[in-house]
């Protein structure tokens, strides 16, 4: 109510019909502080701890030193670098990449092929991360399916694990993601106007004048989120990695979540650790907040 009905209204009264509207909200707001506020509150405050998991009977305060000592770690800076390279390869590159390919292609395909292409991808993506690694490690096994087929077709086979392990767990994570983007991309070229292609072709586009001037343009806002949340999925990939290659050869293959897990858990450095994962933290905010600007960017008039 607003006016001189609003004024007629005891203060008191207004404020409890505020409070009343407010207190469906209350368990939600209570378990998001529980479960969400309470962890990352308590990981900020370890983060400045000297903790250990073991050998140690009380932590104490170090301030930014553990902040300090990830700059100054090469095995840190590696850690990033491979992050880097395995993000743009897997999610950026990779299953957005694919995801946008099959979503076109099977959109032209018969029902039945579309019906089992999609059953077989959406496969990959149900199966839990830890399988899907395990999978993925026969697959590139030096004694694996991989080589076998090689052998076959009369090529040298290797030791994918050990000559490339980076492009190996990226490929893994193609694999087993591609499924989501691919989902995205089909409900969103399904609300492409069939009748603005068609106009187009007939006008004498061809079909990558087609996809570049009017699919990608008008698909963009799914393209933006699709890749916010692959890329932010994709920063923390553990279980996947830690299955084929546990971040080796050599650190080879160790991306911050193993970077971390190794420091806090293998190495009990749990100050540390937390450290590392508060700046993963950070860094898929940074993503998200690149993300949201464009988006926010491509919707004003």
């Amino acid at each position: 109510m607003t006016g001189p009905a609003a004024a007629a209204v005891p203060r008191g009264r207004r404020r409890t019909t505020r409070v009343l509207r407010r207190l469906p909200l209350a368990p939600a707001t209570a378990l998001l502080l529980l479960f969400l506020v309470g962890p990352i509150a308590y990981c900020v405050a370890v983060a400045f701890t000297d903790m250990r998991l073991t050998g140690q009977a009380s932590a104490s305060f170090v301030g930014v030193e553990n902040f300090t000592r990830t700059f100054g770690d090469p095995a840190f800076r590696n850690a990033v670098v491979l992050t880097l390279v395995f993000t743009v390869l897997s999610s950026l590159l990779g299953q957005n990449t694919l995801g946008l390919a099959l979503a076109a292609l099977m959109r032209r395909a018969s029902k039945t092929v579309r019906t089992v292409a999609g059953a077989v991808v959406i496969c990959a993506w149900v199966l839990p991360e830890i399988v899907a690694g395990f999978l993925l490690y026969t697959f590139f096994h030096k004694e694996g399916q991989l080589n076998a087929v090689l052998g076959a077709l009369g090529l040298p086979g290797q030791n994918w694990l050990f000559t490339l392990p980076v492009l190996a767990v990226s490929f893994a994570n193609v694999w087993r993601g591609t499924a989501f983007s691919m989902l995205v991309y089909s409900a969103a070229l399904d609300q492409i106007p069939r009748e603005v292609t068609e106009s187009a072709q007939v006008d004498g586009a061809s079909g990558r004048q087609r996809l570049w001037h009017i699919t990608l343009p008008m698909i963009r806002r799914s393209i933006g989120t699709n890749l916010m949340l692959n890329t932010l999925q994709t920063l923390s990939v553990f279980g996947l990695i830690w299955a084929m290659t546990k971040g080796g050869p050599a650190h080879r293959s160790e991306t911050l979540p193993v970077f971390m897990y190794d420091q806090a858990f293998t190495k009990s450095l749990i100050g540390y650790g937390t450290a590392v994962a508060l700046l993963l933290l950070v860094v898929g905010a940074l993503f998200s907040l690149v993300y949201l600007r464009l988006l926010r960017e491509e919707t004003r008039p």
